[in-house]
């Protein structure tokens, strides 16, 4: 939070202005490393037709489920759910004062003046993303067939 404040004098008397502002702050939630590892770009990019399962695992880590078919083939998927989430908030307030005044030794004095004003505001914001990949080895354990499914909402 910044503050900004002004202190004059003038004719006995002090006026304090005070400024207060926050800068907006993003909270975000933030999932492992290795959920955060996989990727459509990554498997785009990695994984082709032909790669051995070792070299699968070693890029995408271990799969979520595995499962065979009629064959004896396996089929390895990987579902990975995110979330991210992010609020920001900001506000200020001003303040003024006025102190007393004697006036040439008289004996009269003024009063005080006094106010503020204050205000604030936030946002919340939460975006969920799915990937699914589908990977089909053939029966020498290299692979077959990609498929994926992303979704965001």
């Amino acid at each position: 939070m910044k503050t900004l404040s002004f202190v004059f004098v003038a004719f006995g008397s002090i006026i304090v202005l005070s400024s207060c502002a926050s800068l907006p702050q993003q909270q975000t939630n933030l999932s492992s490393a290795q959920e955060r590892k996989i990727t459509l770009g990554l498997v785009q990019k990695y994984i082709h037709n032909g790669d051995s399962q070792s070299r699968v695992a070693e890029v995408l880590g271990s799969p979520n489920i595995v499962t065979k078919d009629s064959d004896g083939n396996e089929t390895w998927i990987y579902d990975k759910v995110s979330q991210e989430t992010s609020y920001s908030a900001s506000g200020g307030s001003v303040g003024v004062g006025v102190g007393g005044v004697s006036v040439g030794g008289s004996g009269m004095a003024g009063g005080g003046i006094g106010g503020s004003y204050g205000s604030s505001s936030g946002a919340y914001s939460s975006t969920q993303k799915t990937l699914t990949v589908i990977i089909k080895f053939d029966n020498n354990g290299l692979v077959k067939s990609i498929a994926y499914n992303a979704s965001q909402f």
